[in-house]
């Protein structure tokens, strides 16, 4: 097992970074209460590996104790999803969609909020290009359902959309977005998980090494990239490429607790257009929730059926061959990312958007408790947090330290504080494999780098 690299940054610039951003945290936080979060990727339970809790009712449910406003409705090609969106959804004043007011479930008095609904879906393109195999997924948002019903009248002729929510449809990704693009101009289409070895645009696998690639000459109709679980924006940074790029995150969950895992941080009018133009200007577009990247089940290099993680410079040293059985490795994110980058690590383009590195909520408990994060334990001291606090996202980003102990104890509060400042301690994850991370306990790695939040 290999040990994980600090940042190259050095610990003065960290430090002159770290005490600016401590002044300004009253203004980031005032901006924080002016915006929104949204997660614009998800799966209902039509799609394989999907919990069957994964419903509208659910989803609706989990989004108000994150502390999400708007939401994807994901699968929107499914023709039995489609129906239940038509059935439960409601067009509201302000031309998104609402889950209709029988259907809602209780969740506590401080998270009960509003939920809006984007139209939206991933769908897998494998196709044949320029003498290699392409397997690129593609996240899609329309304006209403009418558009929907268009675009799977199309879609359908194509391949079997009620095969999988995420339907594989053997179609080249620039068609794809022609299509959509036809259906209506408002219509907008982004690379999902970009960087992941496997089906994504960037993908060491099956992928291309640059937007102008895959998309040609309709390249300027792609405004942004999800970066996936494994990367980050720093990591994104480093490619000059991306710089007109906009750098969005997604949980794309496939359960309810999921959702909000990564998620956009958003200050603009709560309508379609807004948002959509807030992703494709960067003008209200304040930043993203991120995973640590490291913990991402394809940041490292690696063999999962023989036990193998290995950094970049590890793999370089046995020529990307597994040192147990002879067969090649899977290349994961962080390799990727630097053989494409054109920039050091460290980089930050002017004007890039903030973001901010978390840990789910009930990990965090979990660990604090040392009980399983699926235990009534730790499920009965979640809603107790919420109860009293809040929604989730507000306890991790915005919550007085000091209301927290109050609630819960001296402990989740140190623990929240050092997520906050990112003093965790992680394994990096490799070939499908998630990687480990801990607040207090060693994952018999580095300490990882400072907590993000960056301009």
């Amino acid at each position: 097992m290999s040990t994980y690299r600090i940042s190259s940054w050095d610990k003065s610039y960290k430090f002159m970074v770290n005490s600016i951003l401590k002044k300004l945290l009253p203004a980031i936080m005032l901006y924080f209460s002016m915006s929104f979060i949204a997660d614009l990727h998800i799966h209902s339970r039509y799609s394989r590996a999907t919990s069957r809790d994964m419903c509208l009712e659910e989803i609706h449910r989990w989004a108000q104790l994150k502390g999400i406003k708007v939401i994807g409705t994901g699968d929107l090609t499914h023709p039995a999803w489609y129906s239940e969106l038509r059935e439960k959804l409601i067009l509201s004043q302000n031309g998104m969609y609402e889950l209709r007011e029988a259907l809602r479930r209780p969740v506590p008095d401080p998270c009960s909020s509003e939920v809006f609904f984007i139209p939206s879906a991933e769908i897998s393109c494998i196709y044949s290009r320029n003498g290699r195999i392409r397997k690129i997924h593609l996240i899609i948002y329309l304006p209403d359902l009418d558009d929907a019903a268009k675009l799977n009248k199309e879609l359908s002729k194509i391949g079997n959309l009620g095969a999988d929510g995420r339907p594989i449809l053997g179609l080249d990704a620039k068609e794809l977005l022609q299509i959509v693009l036809n259906i209506s101009p408002d219509g907008v289409v982004v690379p999902a998980h970009a960087w992941t070895p496997h089906f994504s645009i960037f993908g060491s696998e099956s992928g291309f090494d640059s937007l102008e690639e895959c998309f040609e000459d309709l390249t300027p109709y792609i405004y942004a990239i999800e970066t996936g679980l494994s990367s980050d924006p720093p990591m994104n940074w480093r490619l000059s490429s991306l710089d007109r790029i906009t750098l969005i995150s997604n949980s794309d969950a496939h359960s309810p607790s999921k959702i909000g895992r990564e998620a956009n941080i958003i200050n603009s009018d709560m309508t379609y257009s807004s948002i959509m133009d807030a992703i494709k200007r960067r003008e209200g577009f304040v930043g993203t929730i991120e995973f640590f990247p490291e913990e991402g089940k394809y940041h490292y290099d690696g063999h999962r059926s023989c036990g193998v993680s290995l950094s970049p410079s590890e793999s370089g040293r046995h020529n990307n061959i597994c040192p147990v059985c002879g067969r090649r490795l899977t290349i994961g994110v962080m390799n990727r990312v630097s053989r494409l980058a054109d920039r050091p690590e460290g980089f930050v383009p002017p004007g890039a958007p903030l973001f901010r590195s978390i840990i789910p909520l009930t990990e965090i408990i979990s660990e604090v408790s040392k009980k399983g994060p699926g235990t009534k334990h730790v499920e009965r001291e979640y809603l107790n947090l919420l109860s009293n606090l809040g929604s989730e996202f507000h306890i991790l980003l915005e919550s007085p330290l000091e209301e927290i102990e109050k609630v819960s104890s001296p402990l989740l509060r140190e623990a929240i504080e050092r997520v906050r400042d990112g003093r965790v301690n992680i394994s990096p994850g490799y070939d499908g494999v998630y990687g480990k991370i801990r607040i207090f306990e060693e994952t018999g790695q580095e300490p990882q780098k400072g907590q993000g939040i960056l301009f």
